[in-house]
C-alpha cells in the first residue's frame, strides 16, 4: 500500500524562467530521465517523480530556486518539453501543466492512449480522482492550480500536482504513483510537499473509513436534523481542544483529524532566499568537494575522455550522479544540490553556464555511448557518486560553507555566471 512520505513548506514565488535556463533545464532534465531509464527502467522514473524530496533535489540541480514553489511548474514544463519530443523512444509521456494546461490532461491522455493501446478512459478517471481527492477530500486549505500526469507506455503512471493557499502565500505539492495503488481513498499518496498547516481533515486516511461511511449516511438524513446537530456542535466549548470549534468533527469520539506528515521524510522549505549553512548537510557537501578537487581528476578525465576536465565540472557531475544513483535518504537536504549549477536568483551563486553546458555534453555523450554498448563513460559518472559516498563515510570531511560560496563567486565570471536578472 502506498503511503505519504512527508511534506515540505514551499513559499510562493512569482516571475518567469529565462529562456537561456529553461532550454538547459529541458536538456539536462531529459538526460537525467534517460539515464534513469537505461539503468533502472521506466518504473523507477515514476517512483522518483513520486518522491517529494527527490523532486525538490532535481529542481535544485537543474538551477531553479532551491526552495520555491516555482520548482514544480518549471521542472514539469522542462520535462514535458524534453520527454514528449522523444516519447516513442523513451516510452514516457507527460500530460497537463499549470492553469488551462491542467484542464487539457484528459484530451492528452486519450490521444496518447489511442497511439499506444492503453485504456484512455481508465487513465482519465485516475487523473480526475487524484485531483478531486487532493482538492476536496484532503481539506488542507490549498486549491489545486497545477496537475501533471506522467504516463509510461506500460500503463504505469505518477501524478505531480500543486495547490495554493492565498492566505499564507504558500504552496503544497502532492505526489501519486500507480505502483501498488489499491485504493484512491486509502492513503494513496506517495508524498505531500507544502506548508505544514497543523491539523487538517484528511478523508483519505486509513482510519477515516468510519467517517467516510458516516458522511455518506448524513447525506441521506433530513437536512433540518443535520442543521440542528451542526448547531449543537458549534455551541460546544471546544471538547476536542481545538482552537477553532468550526473545525470539530461531527464524530468527536472518532477524532479523524490527521496531520499529513512522516517525520523521517519531512522537508521544510524556509522563506529566506539565500542558501544558509544550516540548509545543507556540510559533511555530504564536503565529500562532493573532496571528490571534485582532491581526487585524481586525471583518472576521471581519462575515463570520461574529456581533455581538460576541471574539478568544477566534476563537482556538478558528482551531484548529477547522486540524483541518478542516490538512495532516498540522500535527498534530505535539497539545498545541497544547488551547488551543482547554482540558482537563477543568484543563490547560492549565479548559474555557471559554461559548467552547465559541460555537464549536459558529458552526460549526453555517456548516454549515447552506453546505448552502443560502451559503458565506460556512464560507469565513470556513476562512480563519482560512489566515490563521494566512500569519502563521506571514511574521511569525514566537512565543507567550509563560506569559503565554498566565496570560491564560486570569485570564479563566477570565468564560468559564465548568470541570473534571471541578466
Amino acid at each position: 500500500m502506498i503511503k505519504q512520505t512527508g511534506h515540505a513548506d514551499l513559499p510562493l514565488h512569482v516571475g518567469t524562467v529565462p529562456r537561456w535556463l529553461a532550454d538547459r533545464m529541458m536538456a539536462l532534465g531529459t538526460e537525467i530521465i534517460e539515464a534513469l531509464i537505461l539503468q533502472f527502467g521506466r518504473k523507477e522514473v515514476l517512483r522518483r517523480l513520486s518522491s517529494p524530496l527527490w523532486f525538490q533535489s532535481l529542481g535544485a540541480v537543474l538551477g531553479m530556486d532551491w526552495h520555491s514553489s516555482g520548482i514544480t511548474t518549471s521542472v514539469m514544463y522542462a520535462l514535458k518539453r524534453g520527454i514528449n519530443a522523444r516519447s516513442k523512444e523513451l516510452g514516457l509521456y507527460v500530460c497537463g501543466g499549470r492553469g488551462k494546461y491542467s484542464r487539457q490532461t484528459p484530451q492528452e491522455l486519450i490521444s496518447y492512449s489511442e497511439k499506444t493501446g492503453l485504456n484512455g478512459n481508465s487513465l482519465v478517471k485516475s487523473s480526475k480522482l487524484c485531483a478531486k481527492v487532493d482538492n476536496n477530500a484532503v481539506q488542507d486549505g490549498f486549491q489545486l492550480y497545477q496537475h501533471n500526469f506522467i504516463l509510461s507506455v506500460d500503463g504505469d503512471w505518477s501524478v505531480v500536482q500543486q495547490g495554493m493557499n492565498v492566505n499564507t502565500k504558500t504552496a503544497r505539492r502532492y505526489h501519486w504513483c500507480s505502483e501498488n495503488l489499491k485504493s484512491f481513498v486509502d492513503e494513496p499518496h506517495i508524498g505531500v510537499t507544502g506548508e505544514n498547516s497543523g491539523q487538517i481533515l484528511n478523508l483519505t486516511a486509513a482510519n477515516a473509513d468510519v467517517t467516510r461511511k458516516s458522511i455518506l449516511e448524513l447525506t441521506k438524513d433530513n437536512p433540518e436534523k443535520l442543521i440542528r446537530e451542526i448547531k449543537d456542535v458549534i455551541r460546544l466549548e471546544n471538547p476536542l481542544g481545538r482552537e477553532n470549534p468550526a473545525q470539530l468533527s461531527l464524530f468527536p469520539e472518532e477524532n479523524q483529524f490527521v496531520e499529513v506528515k512522516n517525520e523521517s521524510q519531512n522537508c521544510v522549505m524556509p522563506s529566506h532566499h539565500e542558501v544558509r549553512a544550516e540548509d545543507v548537510d556540510l559533511k555530504r557537501l564536503g565529500a562532493v568537494l573532496t571528490t571534485a578537487y582532491e581526487s585524481d581528476s586525471e583518472d576521471f578525465e581519462s575515463l570520461l575522455l574529456t581533455p581538460g576536465l576541471g574539478p568544477r565540472t566534476l563537482q556538478s557531475l558528482t551531484l548529477v550522479s547522486e540524483v541518478i544513483n542516490g538512495t532516498p535518504s540522500r535527498f534530505s537536504d535539497p539545498a545541497r544540490f544547488s551547488f551543482a549549477h547554482g540558482g537563477k536568483d543568484g543563490h547560492p551563486f549565479p548559474v555557471p553556464v559554461k559548467v552547465y553546458d559541460e555537464s549536459i555534453r558529458i552526460l549526453g555523450q555517456a548516454i549515447e555511448k552506453s546505448k552502443l554498448g560502451y559503458r565506460e563513460k556512464s560507469e565513470c559518472i556513476n562512480r563519482l557518486h560512489s566515490t563521494a559516498v566512500q569519502i563521506e563515510r571514511n574521511c569525514f570531511p566537512e565543507a567550509d560553507f563560506k569559503e565554498t560560496i566565496a570560491h564560486e563567486m570569485r570564479h563566477s565570471k570565468e564560468w559564465g555566471g548568470r541570473t534571471c536578472r541578466d
